[in-house]
């Protein structure tokens, strides 16, 4: 998408939990701009290659460089540093309930980039205005619905400025009704130019968001391309299959 140098740069990942290859060489660029959704049945290995992109999984050989720099290399201090930058988005919210909304998504800001508390909230709420709970800045996270509580957490996530945002089915503990409402907000950081990498079953929001698919099927990304071509003409007889399925449900 740029002539710049890729945001991610993956060179011949492999990972494995002891004789099961779960992540089988894989060699990937993900650019600034890009969204990418990541699709495939379970077991296929999307959270573990997400994972690895931020290195919470420790690949067992192969190199992930995030704007230039070699993960593999750092140590778990560096590690830190750089993964500010990475703002991860998990199937659960993992929202301090003891601290109020505002107090959750400050948190970080204040305690790793050393803002200051003015600063801290002023973000806190333009980003709770941003995801739809400006209402909510004094709330405790038990007493939101799933969807809320989810969208807080992509502000919490956002409230670090990361170059990329990494979501881990982020919709996959809710409740139908409530899907709809973190996706929109999903759809939207997308359409302001935030790099996105995305692990969902959501076919409907891969179909509009993606600039690009990865279908991964056994440890490897089977077949990738623009939503259109994947949905409406799948090549790898695994997509086709696993479409076929999701699809007619």
């Amino acid at each position: 998408m740029s002539d710049e140098q890729p945001l991610i740069q993956v060179n011949h990942l492999v990972k494995k939990f002891g004789d099961n290859i779960v992540l089988n060489d894989i060699t990937e660029t993900i650019n600034k701009g890009d969204v990418i959704v990541v699709i495939g049945a379970s077991g296929g290995g999307k959270s573990t290659f997400l994972r690895s992109l931020n290195l919470l999984n420790q690949p067992t050989s192969g190199q992930v460089l995030f704007e230039g720099t070699d993960l593999t290399s750092l140590s778990e201090k560096q590690l830190d540093v750089v993964r500010e930058k990475m703002g991860m988005v998990f199937q659960q919210f993992n929202l301090f309930p003891n601290m109020t909304v505002l107090d959750n998504i400050k948190l970080a800001p204040m305690k790793v980039k050393a803002q200051s508390e003015a600063d801290a909230t002023a973000k806190a709420k333009a980003l709770l205005a941003q995801v739809g709970l400006e209402d909510k800045a004094a709330a405790f996270p038990t007493s939101l619905s799933g969807g809320q509580m989810q969208r807080v957490a992509i502000a919490r996530a956002l409230a670090m400025e990361p170059d990329v945002m990494l979501f881990d089915e982020p919709t996959s503990a809710l409740d139908p009704e409530m899907v709809g409402e973190v996706l929109k907000v999903m759809e939207d950081l997308a359409k302001s130019g935030m790099t996105m990498v995305i692990v969902t079953h959501e076919m409907g929001f891969a179909r509009e968001v993606a600039n690009e698919v990865w279908f991964m099927d056994d440890g490897i990304i089977a077949e990738k391309g623009k939503p259109e071509a994947i949905f409406s003409h799948p090549e790898h007889p695994r997509t086709q299959d696993f479409l076929s399925k999701v699809l007619a449900q």
